[in-house]
C-alpha cells in the first residue's frame, strides 16, 4: 500500500469546472449545477483503495450530515481503469450503492480534471465556499488503514461546520494521505 500525500491546492484557488459522466444515473453533470449554496465539497476517491475502503461510511455520512446545510458533496474516479479494472464505471456504480452514497459519483475519463485539481491520492478532498473558492484541502482526520484510530472525519467536518456557521476555516491543514492516483502511462 503505497503512501502518497495530497498536493495542498493553494488556498482561494477557484474550483476548476468540470461536465463528467455521473456512473449510477449514466448523465452529463457539471461543477455549476452540483454545487452547494454554502458550500462544495469535491473528493478523489476510487473503489480499490484500501484508504478510501477504511472511510467510505464516512463520506456517505457526511453528505447525509451536511447536504440539509447546503453542502454538496462530490466524487470523482480519475484512475486509469485499464491498468486498474477495479475502478470501471459500472464497479463505480456499484460501489456507490453498496456504500449508500447520495451524492454523484463522477468519472474522469481523460484524468483532466484530477489534472486541474492538482489531486494527487485518493481519498484528496476539496472544500469550496459558495463562490466556489477553495477554503479546505487537507485530511478527513487522523484515521488510516491499521492505525487503530477511530474514523470521525473530525478534520473535515471542522471545516464544513465553519462554512455552516459562517466562520473562517482553520488554515492550517493537514495534507490527506492515501493511495497515488493510477495515472494513465502516454
Amino acid at each position: 500500500m503505497a503512501r502518497t500525500e495530497s498536493n495542498m491546492l493553494a488556498l482561494g484557488t477557484k474550483a476548476p469546472d468540470f461536465n463528467l459522466i455521473d456512473t449510477v444515473d449514466d448523465t452529463k453533470k457539471s461543477l455549476q449545477e452540483l454545487k452547494g449554496t454554502t458550500a462544495t465539497l469535491v473528493m478523489f476517491i476510487c473503489n480499490h483503495c484500501p484508504f478510501v475502503i477504511h472511510v467510505n461510511a464516512q463520506l456517505a455520512q457526511l453528505a447525509k450530515d451536511y447536504i440539509s446545510k447546503g453542502i454538496n458533496c462530490i466524487a470523482i474516479s480519475s484512475n486509469d481503469v485499464e491498468n486498474y479494472p477495479q475502478d470501471r464505471p459500472e464497479l463505480m456504480k456499484q460501489n456507490a450503492i453498496d456504500n449508500d452514497f447520495i451524492f454523484p459519483y463522477l468519472y474522469d475519463q481523460t484524468q483532466n480534471v484530477a489534472k486541474a485539481y492538482d489531486a494527487a491520492c485518493t481519498p484528496d478532498f476539496f472544500l469550496f465556499n459558495d463562490q466556489l473558492e477553495l477554503v479546505y484541502t487537507g485530511q478527513l482526520d487522523d484515521s488510516r488503514p491499521g492505525n487503530n484510530q477511530p474514523v470521525t472525519g473530525k478534520d473535515l467536518r471542522a471545516a464544513m461546520d465553519a462554512l455552516v456557521h459562517k466562520e473562517t476555516v482553520n488554515p492550517n491543514q493537514k495534507p490527506s494521505m492515501g493511495c497515488g492516483i493510477k495515472w494513465k502511462k502516454n
